[in-house]
């Protein structure tokens, strides 16, 4: 358990759901000592949001990266086979398979280790799971589960079922869950796990929940095998002074999973095109400086022309991969990033728009 107890999606899935089955519950004493937990609890299951997950893929690549060598060849090695055989098992050759087997025992096995040796699943929820991160720790042999909910829904309304995932989802809904899409794309759900309705306010209460469906805000589709794609939050797409539409949450995801930057913030509302607020990683920046000879002050870094043209040439091969819409036009570089403490991220580590932007608008509106 990793999570704030006092989030819904904790206190339901890590908490009381293990209670219920008779599990035992774990409790992480912190993200820097959650490596030694890993190795002492030995869990067969972890339930956390997608910030965890990205941060240790960072620090997996990282570690590869550092040792080189034959060790790197074959960990990524692992990680394609273990892509190709997610997209089609029939896909690899006689080869590719006996190379997979050893590379199980070789590399996998190892990396499960470091995660206590008996993880059946890790389980993603609280917001949207990259889907690079996804197929990483899947190729690895570390299935991972992405769900969904709200606090209103209890909270959980669908998730992964082990035995058949699909990555790019958030799985089928519950039995006993009815979920609809709206003609304008939102998701409405329907269940004894929809609430009765906010406490004390019949207003808030009338606009989320009608004829017993809630109006969860979100946007997605259901495909084919009725599994749920979330694809934006309503509120947070941007909608530009020309009239298209961009969702900021899939390009700040292409920028952050970039190793010089750890968060990233899109903006573009009736405007007529994106800039991005950006905060540069620290391991990264630390080396920088030491190999350009300059002290790591990023409130003096993030007007230095030699920084700005590193991030900058970060910022050129996002855009590469990106539709002339959704590419970033101009950005600024902060000195501090996006935590808990100064209220500009959520407990469960998603951005908070609005304080951002009340904290950021100068800079912001300077970048136009």
């Amino acid at each position: 358990s990793f999570l704030p107890l006092s989030h819904s999606y904790e206190h339901t899935a890590g908490q009381f759901l293990p209670i219920t089955i008779g599990a035992e519950i774990y409790y992480a004493e912190g993200v820097d000592q959650l490596q030694k937990n890993l190795a002492e609890a030995r869990p067969t299951i972890m339930t956390a949001v997608p910030r965890l997950y990205e941060t240790m893929h960072l620090r997996i690549t990282r570690r590869v990266d550092k040792e080189g060598g034959l060790s790197a060849r074959l960990f990524y090695k692992a990680v394609e086979l273990g892509k190709k055989r997610y997209h089609d098992p029939q896909s690899l050759t006689f080869w590719e398979r006996l190379q997979d087997l050893v590379l199980e025992r070789l590399v996998r096995s190892k990396v499960r280790k470091r995660f206590g040796g008996r993880i059946k699943a890790i389980v993603s929820g609280g917001a949207a799971l990259n889907y690079d991160i996804g197929l990483f720790f899947t190729a690895l042999g570390l299935p991972i589960l992405q769900g969904y909910g709200q606090t209103e829904t209890a909270p959980v309304v669908s998730v992964n079922p082990p035995w058949r995932v699909k990555l790019e989802t958030v799985g089928p809904p519950f039995d006993g869950v009815e979920v609809k899409i709206a003609t304008d794309g939102e998701i409405l759900v329907r269940g004894e796990l929809v609430m009765t309705g906010y406490w004390n306010d019949e207003e808030a209460t009338y606009a989320a929940v009608q004829e017993g469906w809630l109006h969860t805000g979100d946007i997605g589709e259901l495909d084919e095998d009725g599994y749920l794609k979330i694809t934006d939050r309503k509120k947070d797409i941007i909608v530009f002074s020309g009239g298209d539409n961009v969702s900021p949450a899939r390009v700040e995801g292409f920028l952050t999973l970039q190793r010089e930057i750890v968060q990233a913030m899109v903006y573009g509302d009736k405007r007529p095109h994106l800039v991005a607020l950006l905060v540069p990683d620290e391991e990264f920046t630390d080396n920088w400086c030491r190999a350009q000879e300059k002290t790591n002050d990023l409130t003096q870094l993030r007007d230095d022309p030699a920084f700005r043209a590193a991030l900058s040439a970060v910022v050129d091969r996002v855009n590469a991969n990106l539709s002339s819409l959704e590419k970033v036009r101009r950005f600024a570089l902060l000195s501090e990033g996006f935590t808990v403490d100064n209220g500009m991220l959520t407990p469960t580590m998603k951005i908070r728009r609005h304080k951002i932007r009340e904290a950021y608008g100068e800079v912001i509106n300077g970048l136009y």
